[in-house]
């Protein structure tokens, strides 16, 4: 029994590794991922069970202890503003009076791969983007991590260890690398992997519809 057993597994790996692939680019601290939340939610949602979703990490901007430049706060904030105008999405602009904002999304990046070894992948990008954007608190600090880390039940302990280790940093560094050599224009990007080939995917801020619709095409082939 445990051989069959042992074919069944090595069949249901062969199936899941043969299936088309749509990978997700994104940083958990960019705004357009954050506008773009309610869709991808819910193209997540009703991808069929024939896709495999996979997210990637591509890690904006390296860390940094230095404030943000002027010019630059001024830019992103502007972004919030018309991100917020274009979808509706909200932001807490107390953010730049409040925080000294920094340039540096890999900390980020790790707090969610860190989590992703606990389980909470998913539930550290939704805690990081509500601090970022909703609750005025500052990603770019480990402090603000493991606060994160706490108020999700995670091993506070262990992903201490985890975002500063060497593991997680080359985990970081091989999805960045990925993201360099996909065919993405910056985040969020969708990209679905059939055999091989890689197809950038539609991706609308404000509808889902095209972007499932642009995958049943390319998995039904021309």
């Amino acid at each position: 029994m445990p051989v069959a057993g042992c074919k069944c597994s090595q069949q249901a790996r062969r199936e899941l590794l043969a299936k088309p692939i749509l990978y997700f680019f994104h940083d958990p601290m960019c705004s357009w991922c954050w506008g773009y939340r309610p869709v991808s939610d819910r193209l997540f949602r009703e991808l069929p069970d024939t896709i495999r979703l996979k997210k990637i990490v591509g890690g904006l901007a390296p860390d940094s202890d230095q404030p943000m430049p002027p010019d630059l706060r001024e830019k992103i904030s502007a972004a919030w503003e018309r991100i917020s105008q274009m979808l509706g999405t909200e932001f807490n602009f107390d953010f730049w009076s409040e925080c000294e904002a920094r340039r540096s999304t890999y900390p980020a990046c790790r707090a969610v791969l860190a989590a992703g070894r606990q389980g909470n992948y998913d539930e550290m990008i939704d805690a990081i983007q509500r601090a970022y954007y909703l609750r005025a608190m500052n990603p770019s600090d480990i402090e603000t991590l493991e606060v994160l880390a706490a108020e999700l039940h995670l091993d506070l302990e262990s992903f201490s260890i985890d975002i500063r280790s060497p593991e997680i940093e080359s985990n970081l560094q091989e999805e960045r690398g990925f993201s360099k050599r996909s065919p993405i224009d910056g985040f969020p990007s969708l990209v679905l992997e059939i055999d091989g080939v890689m197809s950038v995917v539609t991706r609308d801020y404000k509808d889902h519809r095209p972007s499932l619709e642009h995958i049943s095409r390319l998995v039904s082939g021309p």
